[in-house]
C-alpha cells in the first residue's frame, strides 16, 4: 500500500488532483483510515490512473472518462484513441507553425518597404517555349497554399518525364492562372518534344513575352517582398501586367533556403 503521497508521485500527479478523482468517484483510495482519514492506495491502481489522465489529455470531461472506464476500454483501444490524438495535436501544431510563419513573412514584408532598389528589376524578351506540365487547384495564391502542392507535382511531373524518356531542355518555370478564385498551379519543365495523347502529362507551348524580371534568393514562401517589389516597379515605370507570372527557378541546391528564382511578370506599356 501507497500514502496519497507516494502514489501521486508514482502516478505523475499532484495530491490535489487524487483527492480530486477520489471526490469525483474516478479514483477512490483503496483504503481510507476511519480514525484519521489517510488515503492508501495500491500498485495496481495505477493503471486506472494512466488511463484517467490519458483520456483527460485526449479532452474528454471527467464524467465522459468515468464513462469509458466503467465501459472496460482496454489498452488497444486506448492506444488507438491516443494515436488519433497524437496526430490530431501535430496536425494542429504543424497548422499554428505555418501561421506563425506567415506572419513572420508579412513582418519581413513590412520591415522591407522601400528598401529593394528598383536597379534591381530588368526588362527583357524571353522567348516562346514548349514545356511538359502538370496542374492543380490550390484555395489562392498564398505561398502556405502553392508551395505544400507545387513541390510535389514537380516530383511526379519528374517521374514522369522519365518514364517516358523525356528530358528537360531548360530550367523549371511555374506559373498560375485565375489569381481572382481557386488557382490553378502549373509545374512545367520546358523539352523538346511533341504533344503525346498518350502521355499522362501535358505538353503545350508558352508564348514569347516581354517580361519584367526580379531574382528572389530564398524559399518561396518568403517571396511576397519580391513580388511586392517588382509589382512597384511595373506600376511606377508605366506598364500593366500582361499574362501569367511565371517563376523560373535558376538554382535549387536541395532547394530550402538556397532556393534562386527569377520572377517573370509580362508586362504591356499603359
Amino acid at each position: 500500500m501507497f500514502s496519497i503521497g507516494e502514489f501521486a508521485k508514482y502516478g505523475g500527479v499532484s495530491v490535489r488532483m487524487l483527492r480530486h478523482y477520489d471526490a469525483v468517484g474516478l479514483v477512490r483510495p483503496a483504503h481510507v483510515d476511519p480514525h484519521t482519514g489517510y488515503r492508501s492506495y495500491e500498485a495496481d491502481q495505477l493503471a486506472r490512473l494512466n488511463r484517467v489522465i490519458a483520456l483527460k489529455e485526449l479532452g474528454f470531461t471527467l464524467e465522459r472518462v468515468r464513462a469509458i472506464l466503467d465501459e472496460q476500454v482496454d489498452a488497444t483501444e486506448l492506444r488507438g484513441m491516443l494515436r488519433l490524438r497524437h496526430a490530431e495535436l501535430e496536425s494542429a501544431m504543424a497548422a499554428d507553425a505555418a501561421r506563425l510563419a506567415q506572419v513572420e513573412a508579412r513582418l519581413r514584408v513590412i520591415e522591407s518597404e522601400g528598401q529593394m532598389s528598383f536597379d534591381d528589376v530588368v526588362i527583357k524578351q524571353v522567348p516562346a517555349m514548349r514545356v511538359a506540365e502538370l496542374t492543380a487547384v490550390v484555395e489562392s495564391f498564398e505561398p502556405r497554399f502553392i508551395t505544400p502542392v507545387i513541390t510535389p507535382l514537380y516530383e511526379e511531373l519528374w517521374s514522369r518525364m522519365q518514364a517516358a524518356g523525356l528530358r528537360a531542355s531548360g530550367a523549371a518555370v511555374a506559373y498560375y492562372e485565375n489569381l481572382d478564385g481557386p488557382v490553378t498551379v502549373h509545374a512545367s519543365i520546358p523539352v523538346d518534344a511533341e504533344p503525346d495523347p498518350s502521355q499522362d502529362f501535358a505538353v503545350v507551348d508558352l508564348p514569347a513575352a516581354e517580361v519584367a524580371t526580379l531574382v528572389h534568393d530564398g524559399p518561396m514562401e518568403q517571396v511576397i517582398p519580391s513580388v511586392q517589389a517588382l509589382a512597384r516597379w511595373i506600376d511606377a515605370h508605366g506598364y500593366t501586367s500582361a499574362g501569367p507570372a511565371r517563376e523560373v527557378t535558376l538554382s535549387c541546391p536541395n532547394c530550402g533556403d538556397h532556393t534562386v528564382t527569377e520572377l517573370q511578370e509580362p508586362v504591356a506599356r499603359r
